[in-house]
């Protein structure tokens, strides 16, 4: 029996290593798992988005403030993606891009792919179980917003992570190879 392997009948014996590591997950190939749904290659990006049809953009702002989160939308759904705004600001604001508009994640009807996510780093957390509870096949971090221990959360549910990415250059690439 390999050194450090624990027989079925006796419980491993509990150092800090140990014990760290029986907090984090139950085996190492769980922690594989998970971590396989952090997508950071040009493959698996290009795999996100063959499958996505409808993005739900988390944050998406209006025309007039001519950001980031209003344009790279708005270039997507001209690429052929259906928009789902859901702004966390203009709460007088019914539609954007010509579509309802939605506060929260849970709240909109059907499936969603994607969840493409305009809010800084810190402000992910209070999210997270919104996104959960829709459970998309992917979330997508703004170029720019990193948040590990949510990637890790979101990762562990099953869904595909991509952070730190520009969704309009990864979509331009995409419709270049094309």
């Amino acid at each position: 029996k390999p050194a450090g392997r624990h027989s079925a009948n006796r419980a491993p014996r509990r150092t800090l290593c140990s014990f760290h590591r029986m907090t984090t997950s139950t085996s190492p190939s769980v922690d594989r798992d998970w971590r396989a749904n952090l997508v950071e290659d040009d493959a698996g990006i290009r795999r996100i988005l063959d499958r996505t049809r409808r993005i739900a953009v988390l944050g998406i702002k209006t025309a007039e403030t001519g950001q980031p989160a209003f344009y790279v939308p708005q270039y997507a759904q001209k690429a052929g993606y259906t928009i789902v705004p859901v702004p966390v600001y203009f709460p007088d604001v019914t539609e954007i891009l010509g579509e309802p508009v939605f506060r929260t994640l849970a709240s909109i009807p059907g499936p969603v792919d994607l969840v493409d996510v305009f809010r800084r780093p810190k402000d992910i957390d209070a999210h997270v179980d919104d996104i959960l509870t829709k459970h998309p096949a992917a979330v997508w971090f703004q170029l720019g917003i990193r948040n590990d221990a949510a990637a890790e959360r979101l990762a562990r549910a099953g869904i595909e992570v991509v952070q730190d990415r520009c969704l309009l250059v990864e979509v331009r690439k995409l419709r270049a190879e094309s």
